[in-house]
């Protein structure tokens, strides 16, 4: 829920209370009690003030914002986190040649659906000159305050009221666009492009003439996009798909990957290897940004290894030395392999190994791994060995590698 104008006002004048009110647990068990606390305090705002400390919480758990920043439960649930907002601004900061920011000239960027700003703090630090647009009044009120609290002056990023496909600037005043537009709706997740809330070819409609970076959910059909797409993941979660226009563009795809502060990134345009062969000493479930822009095989040469199956994003090897000397992308799960079994087998199989617990991963198989893990009726309470089962399509045959996990760094 966000915040009325008024409470948007109240809460940046009151920073006071708000100290007050983050001093309360405000969990799931001690809400009731401590928005009490606060109503008797405060009155009406404790709703507001409730909602800024669980909402700040949560977005400092994301790392998307400072945490001085006036956020609502859905703007911080939507907020980028600053890794790869930051990545976003220096990516576009590369091939416009932007500068440091701050001097007033240059390349000129515009979010249209800046929200509370944080895609606007990073793009100042790279652009002279931003503009930033929202719906929402109290949105654009938060952004306001939180880029001041920031050091950003009004002077170096604009803010105004207007719809994303109804620019509030003269054509060929912003040389790039960033949208974010809405990726679920009541039904789900969005899969396709042209269903975003603003369309997609609403947006550069909208914005002919413009660059532009438009941010989606990670999980977006983008395979009639014709510019470059990067799928950013954060310390193993893929957090987004971003698809640049076509004059944007330095690759067809990217992967970009952080992982306890470690940066790499592969693309589409680097070697490739088209090795499939049989499951070696270890299997390799590659980090997701990795295999949703479609660049395992990149991957594979990256590392000497090979894919077990063409269709499949599993990879095997039998060296551990690629992930000795840095040469790997993190964020990857390796595991040793112990047997392989046909999936009718598998029962038996992890009876003879003696396993008490079991984490199974399906790729290519119409199998529930619940359901399957309830068959192998394991024997709890006991020692024993913790597995894990990989269960693939390898062919035509459903396969299950019993393997276990090797915790490598990365």
């Amino acid at each position: 829920m966000t915040y009325t104008v008024d409470e948007v006002h109240w809460l940046a004048r009151n920073t006071d209370a708000v100290v007050d009110a983050e001093r309360l647990e405000l969990s799931a068990s001690s809400t009731v009690r401590d928005t009490a606390r606060l109503r008797d305090r405060y009155g009406d705002k404790a709703r507001a003030l409730s909602e800024l400390v669980t909402a700040r919480r949560a977005a400092l758990r994301g790392g998307k914002v400072p945490d001085d920043w006036l956020v609502c439960g859905e703007s911080a649930q939507q907020a980028t986190p600053a890794v790869v907002a930051a990545e976003r601004a220096d990516f576009l900061a590369d091939v416009l040649g932007g500068g440091s920011g701050g001097d007033g000239f240059g390349p000129v960027v515009a979010d249209v659906t800046c929200s509370v700003g944080t895609e606007l703090l990073h793009l100042s630090r790279r652009f002279g000159t931003v503009l930033g647009a929202d719906l929402d009044p109290a949105r654009l009120l938060m952004a306001q305050y939180n880029l001041r609290t920031s050091g950003i002056s009004a002077a170096h990023v604009g803010l105004v009221r207007a719809d994303a496909v109804v620019p509030a600037f003269a054509p060929g005043r912003v040389d790039v666009v960033v949208a974010d537009p809405a990726r679920r709706t009541s039904r789900g997740r969005i899969r396709d492009p042209k269903d975003l809330l603003p369309p997609l070819p609403d947006l550069v409609s909208a914005h002919a003439g413009a660059s532009l970076a438009v941010k989606c959910a990670p999980g977006i059909d983008y395979t009639d996009w014709e510019g470059q797409v990067d799928v950013v993941s954060v310390d193993g979660g893929v957090k987004e798909a971003c698809l640049y226009t076509p004059d944007l563009a330095r690759h067809d795809r990217r992967a970009v990957v952080f992982r306890k502060g470690v940066r790499r990134v592969l693309t589409s345009d680097d070697p490739e290897s088209e090795d499939v062969g049989a499951l070696g000493r270890y299997i390799l479930d590659p980090d997701g940004a990795v295999v949703r822009a479609g660049l395992v095989r990149q991957y594979a040469a990256v590392i000497g290894w090979w894919r077990i199956d063409p269709h499949i994003a599993y990879l095997s090897g039998d060296s551990l030395d690629a992930f000795r000397d840095g040469a790997a992308v993190p964020g990857q799960r390796i595991f040793e392999v112990v047997d392989q079994v046909p999936l009718k087998r598998l029962k038996s199989a992890l009876a003879s190994l003696d396993c008490v617990r079991l984490e199974i991963l399906v790729r290519g198989v119409d199998v529930d791994p619940d359901a399957l893990r309830r068959k192998m009726k394991l024997k709890r309470g006991r020692e024993g060995r913790e597995l894990t089962v990989v269960v693939a399509r390898i062919g035509d045959t459903a396969t299950a590698v019993i393997a276990e996990e090797l915790h490598l760094r990365g």
